[in-house]
């Protein structure tokens, strides 16, 4: 996913969160096999999907806490 205002593609903060809000299906695909190949990745999630869990209709941000706690939990 070419990530606004950023001119790399490594998953930073700034990068999860612009593929979470603006991502589509394939640029979620991606993010989901990078976390499973980088467990570090998870925690990344989980910290910028924390800053919107206040936000009842965040859902995209509700999912992705709840996979990343899901999958190191299990890992």
């Amino acid at each position: 996913m070419l990530h606004r205002h950023l001119n790399h593609q490594r998953y930073t903060l700034a990068a999860i969160d612009d593929a979470i809000a603006r991502g589509r299906w394939g640029d979620w695909a991606e993010l989901r096999q990078a976390a499973l190949s980088d467990p570090v990745l998870l925690d990344k999630i989980e910290r910028v999907c924390q800053a919107r869990t206040a936000d009842p209709y965040a859902q995209r941000y509700h999912f992705w806490r709840h996979y990343a706690q899901q999958h190191r939990a299990s890992a």
